[in-house]
């Protein structure tokens, strides 16, 4: 029974990983997919800003008119564009040769012109000029261009989101790790807890059963019945030491009759029943012959904690726990029922989960220990068949037939 993160834990970690990489890449192939749609659009307004400097160019007609070329394509272009001539030489003269280029107002003529070269330059690495021609031969001008804002924020809004989402998963990888140990730091205690527990109920009893020797010393066959329970109660330390002895290691399964298993424990838990202070008939009932796989100490520190969460469930003086016993095709069906106060529906999944308790005291790991029992090492079931407020509760165990 292992307290740390085993393979389970390791490979939802990379499971996790591999999400964070796959949603990563997903955003990354997205966003460049965009960003290339984006920058086609915008080259083909620039290529129509072309045509219509090539069309007022080839106009025959002095009055050209260039308003719906001015209104319709060039007042909308958000990014930047310069116009050169076909050596890539920059002028100052037209104004409207530059736009969207922000520069520093307080450089001089040549600075500036130095300062558009070089821009030019630049943009001409992102993207490939384009002509404007007069007659289809003659190149008349070149149109520089470059992204808009709005292109160079998605370009780099992937890389921002894959480094949120890493600060993402680090932050959870250290919170689930602290939160791991501090489990583990829970589970121990409580199995420090757990451990008091076991051993308190048969040592009490031997204080008890020494308290009533020293009273009936003189009468041997009051000794001779006080010496046989405080067999049983040795017995039953030795249980518990081989019990705890067994966690982290494999126990033996042996075919076993279930009904001899279970009187063992009803008959301790009868002899013990009047010191509760409550009138609890315990019973067991159904096939008497059936055998099943399984740790006879192990399988009894089960029906234990069932026994006593029944007991601690009963609100009533007049409480009755019955364990039935039932055979199927390919289980063997260990039924216990109490008419306690009953679990909450909400809540029916969680009385296994560790350090889940509805009780003042206790650690909340009998249900916890007795799943990991059953399930882990018998390679059987253990659930809540039926329950209900103030009616009470039935556990169903399934375990494998000889």
């Amino acid at each position: 029974m292992k307290m740390s993160g085993g393979p389970a834990s390791v490979n939802f970690k990379i499971l996790l990983l591999l999400i964070a990489l796959v949603i990563a890449g997903g955003t990354l192939f997205y966003t460049q997919n965009l960003v290339k749609k984006l920058q086609e659009r915008e080259r083909n307004i620039v290529e129509l800003y072309a045509k219509g400097i090539e069309y007022v160019a080839n106009s025959s007609s002095a009055d050209a008119d260039l308003t719906f070329l001015f209104d319709n394509i060039i007042k909308p272009i958000d990014f930047p564009i310069i116009l050169t001539d076909i050596d890539d030489n920059v002028s100052l003269e037209s104004k409207s040769d530059i736009k969207n280029v922000k520069f520093d107002s307080t450089l001089s003529k040549s600075e500036l012109k130095s300062f558009l070269q070089n821009f030019v330059k630049e943009i001409d690495q992102i993207h490939q000029p384009i002509n404007v021609t007069y007659a289809d031969t003659i190149i008349l001008q070149r149109i520089h261009y470059g992204d808009s804002e709005l292109i160079k924020q998605l370009k780099f809004y992937p890389y921002l989101q894959i480094i949120i989402a890493a600060l993402f998963i680090i932050i959870g990888y250290i919170g689930f790790s602290q939160i791991k140990r501090s489990e583990q730091s829970n589970i121990w205690v409580g199995m420090a807890k757990e451990t008091a527990h076991q051993f308190g109920t048969p040592i009490s009893s031997l204080m008890g059963w020494i308290e009533m020797m020293k009273m009936n010393y003189q009468k041997p066959d009051a000794v001779l019945d006080i010496t046989e329970e405080i067999s049983s109660d040795v017995d039953k330390l030795n249980k518990i030491t081989y019990r705890f002895s067994k966690i982290g290691s494999k126990p033996e399964i042996k075919n076993q009759i279930v009904f001899e298993e279970v009187k063992k424990v009803t008959e301790y838990f009868n002899r013990r029943l009047p010191q509760t202070g409550k009138t609890v008939e315990l019973t067991v009932s159904g096939n008497q012959t059936c055998c099943a796989q399984m740790n006879g100490e192990l399988f009894e520190w089960v029906l234990e904690n069932l026994i006593k969460n029944a007991l601690d469930a009963m609100e009533s003086k007049n409480g009755k726990i019955n364990i039935d016993i039932l055979e199927s095709k390919k289980n063997i069906e260990i039924e216990v029922s109490d008419n306690g106060k009953g679990i909450d529906l909400r809540r029916r999944k969680d009385v296994f989960r560790p350090g889940y308790s509805t009780k003042k005291r206790g650690w909340g790991l009998g249900l916890s220990l007795s799943k990991r029992i059953v399930e882990g090492y018998h390679g059987g079931k253990i659930f809540v068949k039926s329950s209900a407020p103030g009616e009470g509760t039935t556990f169903k165990i399934l375990l494998k037939k000889c």
